[in-house]
């Protein structure tokens, strides 16, 4: 099953503490995202090219709490904001889901705006592989945020997913061919490399 890399996640006990953290970081002013009602988070977006982006997401304290664990495992963020999850899209999210390690959970249809897409939500909150492992995205429809976004002059160099049994990890993603996505042997972590109008800076 062909899976391609959509976006990373910056997780942030507010927003606007996120947002900071990431432009001091990279140099450049992140877009207005959304929310989310199902899962009361809210987000900005920084395009990182064709078909890639990066999203600085928190819960959103205006939004009721949903009735199951929040994605991204948010419920027990804590501490400053820092990269925690990888996504990637494929076109067909059941055959995905059915090639992929147990725990993925069920797709969710989800909108924001004219935005429609499916996602796969852990029942805990919490990716396989100790949230190492990409969470699933299918867009509905031709709408992709990346292409929306303006050009903030910043390109993922390298995206390295460190964990400890990285081997099987490697393996359940077989449908991924990305140079950029390195997969090492490690404590759990992610960490980015982007090149930005500063030059090169690593998000953690």
């Amino acid at each position: 099953m062909r899976l391609e890399l959509d976006h990373l996640a910056v997780s942030a006990a507010s927003l606007a503490e996120g947002a900071a953290a990431v432009e001091a970081v990279l140099g450049v002013t992140l877009a207005p995202g959304g929310v989310h009602p199902h899962m009361g988070t809210h987000n900005q977006l920084l395009s990182l090219g064709p078909g890639l982006y990066l999203e600085v997401i928190a819960i959103d304290p205006a939004a009721p709490a949903p009735k199951q664990p929040r994605w991204f495992d948010l419920d027990r963020f804590s501490g400053p904001p820092r990269l925690t999850n990888w996504i990637c899209r494929t076109d067909d999210l059941d055959a995905a889901l059915a090639a992929a390690p147990p725990g993925m959970g069920d797709a969710v249809t989800l909108t924001r705006g004219d935005y429609r897409w499916r996602f796969a939500v852990p029942p805990s909150g919490i990716l396989p592989y100790d949230n190492a492992h990409p969470a699933l995205i299918q867009w509905l429809g031709p709408l992709h945020p990346a292409a929306a976004l303006p050009d903030s002059g910043c390109r993922l160099r390298r995206l390295v997913v460190a964990h400890p049994d990285a081997g099987s990890l490697q393996r359940s993603l077989a449908g991924l061919a990305d140079p950029r996505v390195e997969i090492v042997a490690g404590e759990p972590a992610i960490m980015a490399e982007i090149d930005t109008p500063s030059g090169l800076r690593v998000l953690r």
